[in-house]
């Protein structure tokens, strides 16, 4: 009887767990601090549509880019709250102050001024605007997160900063200063099925908006470059583990502007590996921009000790029922990648 209750058994105990990680720009980002948290809790047209999105691909853990940050949290917990509704219990979330709209006494853009929304330590009109968050059904070990948004940009191994003629750009006194991250870079410890997994975000600068200095594009380099230096060693010691890279880097591998050395270098890392996730079309592309068209910038890594089984981009055909709300929603689609133990 004993043998014959473990033989049925075994069918479930092969079951693979499975945990879906996604990444997300929501765009949700408002002109002043705390409008987010009101549009959300009327009911905006925009946050449904993005409640929408994510209901109908359901991960397990998203990355949030485009979402206000507040002392209190109190539009994540407004928006998990409406999540709820719709279905999805994220227990676990983690946000934290970023260098977005987190101002400076300098002029860092070098446009002759101070005190305006490019000489904050990331481009923003308020502190927190447009910032970061990740929810979670599983546990985020939020004492062990480890946040290297403060790193200086001089002090990233192998860093490219502007110059003019010579000379740092727009100053010395700014560059010692400027901070890498336009927004954060985070290492966030995650308990899963699959064990404990690191979760590593960011949302890069566009290289766009400059002149010759070639600033927004050499931080957009460096920005994405950071993780390819943390994996290597040469920021102290590897994460641990699993790991899965998810964020926006703001930079196509082949199309637009920026430097594309900095991308491919982190999608053919030994350490990670690219499913390539696709929309029902076949297409890459993970947002729709007037000026430039389709490209591919939002991107989720998992380590290559993990088994991909599964991997698309939530850009629905005309016709399917979640059409409407994906494109109220945000320019940028949500992409998602299913990984479980080899």
């Amino acid at each position: 009887m004993i043998r014959a209750l473990a033989l049925l058994m075994l069918p479930f105990a092969a079951q693979a767990e499975v945990v879906r990680i996604a990444t997300y720009n929501t765009e949700l980002s408002r002109n002043g601090p705390g409008l987010l948290l009101r549009d959300i809790q009327r009911d905006d047209e925009q946050v449904l549509a993005i409640v929408d999105v994510i209901a109908a691909s359901r991960p397990d853990i998203i990355a949030l880019q485009g979402i206000d940050w507040d002392l209190e949290r109190a539009a994540v917990n407004a928006l998990t709250g409406k999540l709820r509704d719709a279905g999805l219990d994220y227990v676990y979330h983690f946000s934290a102050q970023p260098n977005a709209g987190q101002q400076t006494s300098l002029d860092l853009d070098g446009d002759g001024r101070s005190q305006g929304p490019g000489d904050a330590q990331g481009w923003g009109k308020f502190t927190g605007q447009g910032g970061l968050a990740v929810l979670s059904r599983f546990e985020i070990m939020a004492e062990d997160v480890q946040d290297y948004s403060n790193l200086l940009w001089q002090d990233l191994p192998g860093a490219t900063l502007p110059s003019v003629d010579g000379r740092p750009f727009p100053s010395d006194a700014a560059q010692k200063i400027q901070r890498l991250s336009s927004t954060a870079h985070w290492v966030i410890p995650i308990e899963t099925p699959l064990g404990r997994l690191n979760l590593m975000t960011f949302h890069a600068a566009p290289p766009v908006f400059d002149g010759p200095e070639d600033r927004n594009g050499l931080r957009n380099r460096d920005e994405i470059r950071f993780w390819s230096v943390l994996l290597n060693g040469d920021l102290g010691q590897v994460p641990n583990g699993p790991l899965v890279i998810a964020g926006d880097a703001n930079l196509d591998p082949k199309h637009g502007e920026g430097h594309k050395q900095a991308i491919h270098t982190l999608r053919t890392l030994s350490l990670l590996q690219d499913p390539m996730p696709m929309d029902p079309s076949g297409s890459t592309a993970t947002v729709a921009w007037k000026a430039t068209g389709e490209m591919r910038v939002d991107y989720v890594f998992p380590s290559s000790d993990l088994r991909v089984s599964g991997a698309g981009v939530i850009w629905p055909e005309e016709g399917d029922k979640l059409y409407d709300s994906a494109q109220r929603a945000s320019r940028h689609r949500l992409v998602w990648v299913d990984v479980t133990l080899p």
